[in-house]
């Protein structure tokens, strides 16, 4: 965290390029060659939004911090899965940006959900204030299953993405609950599901028709967010291999986790090493130019990526997944159940078709903001990750 002052420039020469190997690189569920890909491999990398420290941002809440610098890595972290979510919805996985290139209407309408105001759906500001009802003080560390407790309340004003979003709690994934979630043919399961219509209130400037037309699709894009603690102090070598496969579905939104108190967010892997965006870089807040287009190149990072052994992975994580359609979360579904049967893979979490009897209700733990479930697994899952420890060299 003491080196989160450098600038975007000096960190610019201090990366690898990716080792020549044989072995494939997969990046969120693309296979690529480093012999003949590599160039595909980085323009992949850049499109993927890039979210760091800022500092010079209006204050959060009106007085507090105008920089998130040394605390803010895993909400911009969060910033990053959720981005790729918004991504996939709104320009699909193939979609890449290039340096000069004008983009559509639709980028900048995902980018502007998360600049550094109070009326962005996803800012630092959403994110740190919402926190407050999660326990989390503005300035305060958050682990990665309060980030994504946060930004699925957050998710219910974004009626443009018109998102579910769903956090498999207790390691397990309810197939029947997430369905519910999803169609829109069902009754009211909470905010939600079930968008509200008036949208001078809630359509925030973006292209209205796109909330009109998704409510007449049956299925909502899904966001799947697990968070799991895959050993006690360091990560238990028999997850590994499940956590490889992760990033080779399709629906691969990738992780959030790091090392501990210095959150990333992987998006592939490579051998032995994951591939990751790291918020650790400080850069001014962006405001829009005078012909009022938002420079956009500081968010998306534009030197090879960073490289790390899954083994120094903290054990506390989430993983994320987008399904655009049914037919996305039915694949998904078999993917999971045949990388089940592979031996010598542990699984990471268990998929059921209903819920088990001993769970509590999934409408009070998944809806209900302070619920005594909620705030007990909260615990649980950051409780490992909000010590600083001061690491001997």
């Amino acid at each position: 965290l003491f080196l989160a002052t450098l600038t975007y420039d000096t960190l610019r020469f201090e990366y690898e390029d990716f080792p020549e190997t044989k072995e494939p690189v997969w990046i969120l569920g693309r296979k690529y060659s480093v012999f003949t890909e590599k160039e595909e491999i980085l323009l992949d990398v850049t499109s993927r939004f890039w979210f760091t420290y800022r500092k010079n941002f209006p204050a959060i809440g009106g007085t507090g911090p105008t920089s998130d610098t040394g605390w803010g890595c895993m909400l911009r972290c969060g910033q990053m899965i959720f981005a790729q979510a918004l991504v996939c919805r709104h320009l699909g996985r193939d979609w890449r940006w290039i340096k000069g290139k004008r983009q559509m209407d639709n980028y900048f309408n995902v980018l502007n959900a998360f600049i550094d105001k109070k009326d962005s759906y996803y800012s630092i500001h959403q994110i740190a204030q919402m926190g407050v009802g999660e326990g989390k003080s503005i300035g305060q560390w958050y682990g990665p299953n309060t980030v994504a407790q946060v930004l699925k309340k957050l998710a219910t004003f974004d009626t443009w993405s018109s998102l579910a979003v769903h956090i498999a709690m207790d390691n397990t994934v309810v197939m029947e609950e997430i369905r519910r979630l999803c169609q829109f043919n069902s009754p009211c399961a909470g905010a939600a599901a079930c968008p509200a219509v008036e949208s001078d209130v809630l359509y925030n400037g973006y292209p209205e028709e796109a909330g009109v037309r998704d409510r007449l699709s049956l299925w909502k894009p899904l966001v799947l967010l697990i968070p799991l603690r895959l050993g006690l102090t360091e990560i238990n070598e028999a997850y590994i291999e499940t956590l490889k496969h992760c990033f080779m579905m399709p629906q691969s939104l990738g992780v959030i986790g790091g090392k501990p108190n210095s959150a990333h967010y992987f998006i592939g892997y490579v051998g032995e090493e994951l591939v990751y965006l790291d918020p650790h870089t400080t850069q001014p807040a962006v405001e829009p130019n005078d012909s009022g287009c938002l420079p956009d190149e500081s968010f998306h990072c534009q030197h090879p990526p960073c490289r790390m052994s899954i083994a120094e992975l903290d054990p506390s994580i989430a993983v994320g997944f987008f399904c655009n359609t049914e037919e996305d979360f039915n694949d998904w579904c078999q993917q999971i159940k045949k990388l089940s049967l592979v031996r010598g893979v542990l699984p990471m979490f268990e998929l059921v078709e209903r819920q088990p009897s001993h769970f509590s209700n999934p409408d009070i733990l998944n809806l209900t903001p302070d619920s005594s479930d909620a705030d007990r697994l909260e615990r649980f899952f950051d409780s490992e990750d909000e010590d600083f420890e001061i690491l001997s060299l």
